[in-house]
């Protein structure tokens, strides 16, 4: 069996998979980044979607307390929902792309498009046997100045989970870079995610997800200065081919939107023979 710090040597591992490791560790520190804001808050989990298999998910957030003014032209977040569709398509057992699209709702405004955004990701095929689950997700994508300073940016994203009888652990500690405003000067930040769950029952469990911003990995802003959010959350295991959660966030900082609604309804779809399958 291949033990983790060895894995780019496995034998068992495809090439393909080496070959994006690598190009992801070297271009690491070189590379800008990007944040989740209020558009996509989800903690990752380890799995990818199956080859030949697409995943459609919405994401709707209401900000019930947030930011009142404009920042930056920064339109305020007080009261406006967010729309983000996302759909995941599966191309191996260890490698999916998905991609986003995001939307607004101002209170006094109309539905407006936000961005776009791409997403790579590739796993540790479950044959290398780790003690636990790993992926990496990379993703960049652009933003209208209206809804952040920083427009163009970039996000890795390392996901370690692990289920224990009726717990799930997860943690994404996320590193994220402005490519064009006015973070570029920040460098490479600090954005963890991380969520704990219970299994009630089959088809219910309940838990806390978190979410951080830190500032530069260089060194972090005051504790006053950061962003971070905890999500009491419900999540409905009602059919394999559906994902539903639910979660009401809570900002613990002053920068931090201070009470956000959030939800995700998903579905799988199986592609079989030029017909869909529901699998």
């Amino acid at each position: 069996m291949c033990v983790p710090l060895k894995f780019l040597r496995c034998p068992r591992a495809p090439a393909g998979l080496r070959s994006f490791f690598v190009a992801l560790i070297v271009t690491l520190g070189a590379l800008p980044i990007l944040a989740q804001d209020n558009y996509e808050i989800q903690v990752y989990p380890y799995e990818t979607v199956a080859p030949g298999s697409t995943m459609v998910e919405l994401h709707s957030n209401f900000t019930a307390q947030g930011k009142k003014t404009v920042v930056d032209r920064v339109a305020p977040s007080n009261h406006a929902v967010h729309e983000t569709l996302e759909i995941t398509q599966g191309f191996t057992d260890w490698f999916e792309t998905g991609f986003y699209l995001f939307t607004s709702i101002q209170p006094k405004g109309g539905w407006e498009w936000v961005g776009d955004h791409i997403r790579p990701r590739v796993r540790v095929p479950e044959s290398w046997r780790w003690p636990v689950g790993v992926s990496l997700s990379t993703e960049l994508g652009y933003v209208r100045p209206k809804f952040s300073a920083d427009t163009w940016t970039w996000e890795i994203r390392p996901i370690v989970d692990k289920k224990v009888g009726p717990w799930y652990l997860a943690f994404n500690p996320a590193l994220e870079r402005s490519w064009h405003g006015p973070g570029v000067n920040e460098g490479v930040e600090f954005a963890p995610a991380a969520k704990v769950s219970y299994d009630f029952t089959r088809h219910v469990a309940g838990g806390l997800e978190y979410y951080g911003s830190t500032g530069p990995i260089t060194g972090f802003r005051p504790l006053h200065d950061q962003q971070h959010q905890i999500f009491p959350t419900i999540d409905l295991d009602v059919s394999p081919v559906w994902e539903i959660n639910f979660g009401v966030g809570i900002g613990m900082t002053g920068p931090t939107d201070h009470l956000i609604i959030k939800g995700i309804l998903g579905r799988r779809f199986s592609w079989k023979r030029g017909k869909r399958s529901l699998q």
